[in-house]
């Protein structure tokens, strides 16, 4: 698939990037390329293939569920300018 001047120019506004005019067709031209690499990939036999979530069937290293930080709220909110039950109150931003 190749792309033209005018999908770049496209992609880059969806983005929000600002690209140069004389950048484009280095752009295309990369853009195509990846997007080339894409259908390569699309074209791959996968039937049969279970997905993996990593290549390594590894157990994953497990550690103790324990505390090991102390409860610093009561320090925080202290200075706080305003709390109510434990939680900050904030001016309304959204009318």
């Amino acid at each position: 698939m190749s792309l033209g001047p005018d999908e770049v120019r496209r992609i880059a506004w969806l983005a929000r990037v600002a690209i140069r005019e004389e950048d484009i067709p280095d752009y295309a031209r990369n853009l195509s390329r990846i997007l080339e690499l894409v259908e390569q990939m699309n074209a791959a036999d996968t039937e049969g293939v279970e997905p993996l979530a990593h290549p390594l069937e590894l157990p994953q290293r497990m550690r103790p569920d324990e505390v090991t930080e102390e409860d610093r709220r009561e320090r925080y909110q202290a200075i706080a300018p305003l709390v109510e039950r434990g939680l900050y109150l904030v001016p309304r931003v959204i009318e």
